[in-house]
């Protein structure tokens, strides 16, 4: 009995805590679901007469891998919180590789290296809008309008997408959506999880709809010459996902004001809380957006920003009149979106200016948004923790929790809060130094703003940085190894850092 007790200690030594079969059985059912997403750009294909046989090609490879991933593993009705933060990396890490075949399948030159390929499908996915391109109007109609597509069906979420699905492999879903849901937390709609993400999809799809009716119409009735119903599709698979790519090299520059003015207005909605835009929008309680206290500071930062950057434009005589206001309206709501679209090439504006558009880059959309970086809501209770560690150096005997929205925040999630912003920025200057020491020893030319901009707008998925690698620019000029390290970014930057982090960490895997 004493030799069985011990053999039994021995193997619960040794037994993974973790059930990784039961993972890869859920990333190959949900690889196997994502090959449906190239019948689009075939059909787009066929429409233009383009060879269709790529995304033919790339869905058929992209199937079989998730077919061969279920069928020799097993376990994904057992999956729990746990393998959801290792399901939730390896499926954005699988659909970034498949983003990728039809780029390398339909003989692209720009994209005809492989980490080049998976850049710009890593930033597709993570809705981050950086590129390698530097000829956006070369590329096919179908080609660029996988591209687009990439950022839409990233902007929610492959695993909040895939939840309509999941209750017939018999998994909940819940943990993954917790883990991959952007923001600390998400308020859920209903009990049920599907439900929830049904009802976001719902909102998600009829606001791109709305945009795609709006655009059409400016190109119908010649207030827009330059759009067309395809633009008005491109525009809107990455408007509402935050995610910036176009199908124009000089972003929406070429476009008219009133398509500028939609598109910042879109943005804006895509940045604030899904679930608060279901509440007051189609539940018809539009008092829920005066009482949010994280919607409130969202819409006041995008006005302080906006004013800022008018002032700069008007006194350095940039732009004057409602190209002024346009210009600054559209790049801060840009910026702090992380979409990343252009309505001018901000890289010629002045250093203060620059400034203000990349603090703007470190706030972020709000939680429960398709947005990125360190979100409005961290801000709020940041400052709030601030405040009561001066107001207890006066009163130490002061008992203060926390509120949002006068509910009390737990402790631990005040923690989680403040150790996601330290390994934000701690990332942030780990990117920023490769890139310059890349730079150093690789001989590129690329200044230390450069390195910070390009580390800042990858790890936020904001996508364009400044120098050569601005709005109208492109990041194909860096050296293979900072390109790995800017996808690593946006990886992390995508999935908030924790899930990815957590890993590599010897306390997950006993």
């Amino acid at each position: 009995m004493i030799a069985a007790g011990r053999l039994g200690r021995s193997l619960r030594r040794v037994s993974p805590a973790v059930d990784i079969g039961g993972a890869f059985n859920l990333v190959g059912a949900l690889t196997k679901y994502l090959s449906l997403a190239f019948l689009l750009p075939v059909a787009v294909a066929v429409w233009y007469r383009e060879a269709p046989w790529p995304f033919l090609a790339a869905g058929a490879l992209t199937a079989a891998v998730g077919v061969a991933l279920e069928r020799f593993t097993q376990g994904k009705e057992r999956i729990g919180a746990r393998e959801g933060f290792l399901v939730v990396s390896l499926t954005w890490a699988v659909a970034a590789a498949a983003g990728a075949l039809p780029y390398l399948l339909a003989g692209e030159e720009q994209l005809a290296n492989p980490i080049d390929a998976y850049f710009e499908a890593m930033s597709g996915f993570t809705t981050t809008g950086a590129t390698i391109l530097t000829d956006v109007e070369g590329l096919s109609r179908s080609l660029a309008m996988w591209r687009q597509f990439t950022q839409w069906l990233g902007g929610m979420g492959i695993i909040v997408l895939a939840l309509a699905v999941l209750p017939r492999l018999r998994v909940g879903g819940r943990q993954l959506f917790e883990s991959e849901a952007p923001g600390p937390e998400v308020e859920p709609l209903t009990t049920s999880i599907r439900e929830t993400a049904r009802r976001l999809w719902v909102l998600y799809i009829g606001f791109t709809a709305l945009l795609i009716a709006a655009l059409t119409a400016f190109a119908v009735t010649g207030i827009d010459e330059r759009m067309s119903f395809y633009d008005a599709v491109a525009h809107a698979f990455t408007t509402m996902p935050t995610g910036g790519f176009s199908t124009d090299g000089r972003s929406l520059e070429p476009f008219g004001a009133a398509s500028q003015w939609t598109i910042a207005f879109f943005m804006a909605l895509a940045g604030a809380n899904f679930a608060l835009l279901y509440a007051g929008l189609l539940r018809r309680r539009p008092g829920v957006f005066a009482r949010d206290e994280e919607f409130r500071l969202y819409v006041a930062l995008l006005a302080l920003g906006s004013l800022l950057v008018f002032v700069e434009l008007v006194t350095e005589n940039l732009h004057a009149g409602e190209a002024a206001v346009r210009h600054a309206v559209f790049q801060s709501v840009s910026m702090m979106t992380t979409t990343g679209f252009a309505s001018t090439d901000f890289n010629e504006w002045t250093a203060l200016a620059l400034v203000i558009l990349i603090g703007l880059m470190f706030v972020g959309g709000s939680a429960g948004s398709t947005a990125g970086s360190v979100k409005v809501i961290r801000h709020l209770l940041i400052g709030r923790v601030l405040r009561r560690e001066l107001d207890q150096t006066v009163h130490p005997e002061l008992v203060a929790p926390i509120r949002m929205n006068r509910v009390a925040i737990e402790e631990r999630t005040l923690r989680a809060i403040v150790a996601f912003v330290l390994l934000y920025i701690g990332l942030f200057a780990v990117g920023t130094l490769a890139i310059m020491l890349d730079s150093a020893f690789g001989h590129m030319d690329v200044t230390p703003f450069e390195a910070i901009a390009a580390a800042a707008t990858t790890l936020g998925n904001v996508g364009p940085g400044v120098g050569f690698a601005g709005p109208m620019g492109s990041f194909e000029p860096f050296s293979p190894f900072s390109k790995v390290v800017m996808i690593a970014l946006m990886w992390l930057g995508r999935l908030e850092i924790i899930p990815i982090l957590v890993l590599f960490t010897r306390s997950y895997w006993r």
